[in-house]
């Protein structure tokens, strides 16, 4: 087991009078590969949020990569993070080219303008943006993308600084079929590589796990019904419990989860 890139203790999250998380007991060691699965509302989201030291908790203690939040400055933190998320495609420049989004990311920041880059960091991006599957995409900008492009290029951004740990908010959310597999198969060979960061996925689609995951968290109103390694937390009962309806679930020979009403 690798050191502890994670841990929170009691965190709760208050948003005008109302609870969005609370009680979050979790640690997340380096080796691991972590998916959390809920139904709309659950906290997800905001869970995502405080371990990318984007929301302070109102109450309980966050450590992030061994510092704790509220006694360090996160904007040395956050470079060591990275975050893929809808919330922050939208603040990207609709003119800003594939090639460039990618790049910045070098430094924190979103929109390019007179910074110059080596080599090694244009080699590396576009390395990326291959792996990703998008590299026929490099010059194109990022307002005419699809959803499904844009969701690479976010990814791809996300691993540029190389992060020690990589955030994924609903990755596949949006896609088609073909789009939403081939975004999956790509994930699980990420998560197989040993050099890849310690990796947090968020859904509410259990189809939506990467093979190579390790541990899952259900969540459900804000509190944990059940966390840890993934083969005894995917259960029907536990997925049952957590989206409040009878479930069946399988799982096939690739590692890849499935579930439908009973």
């Amino acid at each position: 087991m690798g050191g502890q890139v994670l841990r929170l203790q009691d965190v709760g999250v208050r948003r005008d009078g109302a609870a969005l998380i609370r009680g979050i007991d979790w640690a997340v060691n380096e080796d691991e590969r972590w998916v959390v699965i809920g139904p709309n509302g659950a906290g997800k989201t905001t869970l995502l949020q405080v371990a990318a030291t984007l929301l302070f908790p109102s109450e309980g203690a966050v450590e992030v990569l061994g510092e704790r939040i509220g006694q360090t400055d996160v904007f040395d933190l956050r470079p060591r993070i990275g975050l893929a998320s809808s919330a922050l495609a939208e603040k990207v420049p609709a003119e800003e080219k594939v090639i460039d989004l990618v790049l910045t990311a070098s430094y924190a920041i979103l929109g390019r303008w007179t910074e110059e880059y080596d080599s090694h960091d244009v080699t590396r991006a576009v390395e990326l943006i291959d792996m990703m599957g998008v590299a026929h995409l490099i010059r194109r900008r990022f307002g005419t993308l699809s959803e499904g492009e844009r969701k690479r290029v976010q990814i791809a951004r996300a691993l540029m600084p190389d992060p020690e740990l990589l955030l994924l908010d609903e990755p596949a959310a949006g896609l088609d079929l073909g789009g939403r597999e081939d975004l999956v198969r790509r994930l699980g060979t990420l998560a197989g590589d040993y050099r890849s960061p310690t990796m947090v996925l968020v859904t509410h689609h259990v189809e939506e796990i990467p093979s190579g995951f390790t541990h899952a968290m259900l969540l459900r109103h804000g509190s944990v019904v059940t966390q840890g390694p993934i083969e005894h937390v995917m259960t029907a009962d536990n997925l049952s419990r957590t989206f409040g309806v009878p479930l069946v679930l399988e799982r096939n020979s690739h590692g890849r989860w499935y579930a439908r009403p009973q």
